[in-house]
């Protein structure tokens, strides 16, 4: 029929068989767990890891970030040399972290540095799930404290991408401290007129949303992101009741007041630009 020879093109294939599913090499297709669609992987990574059928957004790493957000895909990284310890002896976290940089390539939970978004400059923190699921940490509370500082001094917009299951348990006490850390310091930035811009995506959780990534003077978030403190499992449980379907889902915390805006990753590079052109003060040869 007519409409059958202009019909559109799918961007997703079907596997049919077993074997046709071992036939296919290791890595050349990725399922999508929203929809269901069986991917090209290198498609997907051209869609900036956006599913073409249901438009489901998968994590990203700090570096896959990093490609999508900053221009030319560059950061002049701070404090990349530093790493976690052990201060408690706790069993086991040694190994952890070893296992946790062998697997994401990074020396701790975040990167942060300087770079331009739309040619304007700006002070950026990247969480990365992929190490040690983002987790609050000694390391990421200082490099976060840090970066602050660095925009108070450059006066520079601050952006944070969070993605936690909150604070990490194997330093007790000396993560906790980071949430009030990370806090103090975003006072001292907002004292001073900096703008800070948090940008919510897919989980977080704890002790990370109850610090730095709810205190924005933006609050961002990608579709279907999760984030809230104590997650929907524990909730139920406690409340005893069933919890909607989209809870704590970006789109739920929107339209109860926690975020400013849902912006798909397509739109966040522009997104962003256009804040910062808003903040950034006018060249006074401009005036």
């Amino acid at each position: 029929m007519l409409k059958d020879f202009f019909q559109k093109k799918r961007k997703y294939a079907t596997i049919t068989s077993d074997k046709a599913k071992r036939d296919i090499p290791e890595g050349l297709m990725t399922k999508c767990p929203k929809c269901g669609a069986i991917l090209v992987t290198k498609e997907l990574e051209k869609n900036n890891k956006v599913c073409m059928g249901c438009n489901y957004h998968f994590r990203l790493s700090a570096a896959e970030r990093i490609q999508c957000v900053l221009d030319e895909g560059q950061i002049q990284e701070y404090d990349g040399d530093m790493i976690s310890l052990d201060p408690l002896d706790f069993p086991g976290y040694k190994e952890k972290l070893v296992k946790s940089t062998e697997i994401s390539g990074m020396n701790d939970a975040i990167i942060t540095g300087e770079g331009t978004i739309g040619g304007f400059s700006a002070v950026v923190g990247i969480i990365s799930f992929d190490f040690f699921q983002g987790t609050l940490g000694s390391v990421v509370g200082e490099k976060i404290t840090r970066a602050i500082e660095l925009a108070i001094q450059k006066q520079y917009p601050l952006i944070i991408f969070s993605t936690s299951g909150g604070a990490r348990m194997q330093e007790s006490i000396l993560s906790l401290m980071q949430m009030a850390k990370t806090s103090a310091a975003l006072k001292k930035l907002d004292d001073q007129g900096g703008l800070f811009i948090s940008v919510i995506t897919d989980p977080t959780y704890g002790g990370v949303s109850a610090s730095f990534a709810m205190l924005g003077d933006i609050i961002i978030a990608e579709p279907g992101a999760a984030f809230g403190f104590a997650g929907r499992i524990v909730i139920e449980q406690t409340i005893r009741q069933k919890l909607p379907d989209n809870f704590q889902t970006s789109e739920f915390n929107l339209k109860h007041g926690q975020l400013d805006q849902v912006v798909h990753r397509k739109d966040m590079k522009a997104t962003l630009t256009k804040f910062l052109d808003l903040h950034t003060a006018p060249n006074r040869s401009d005036v």
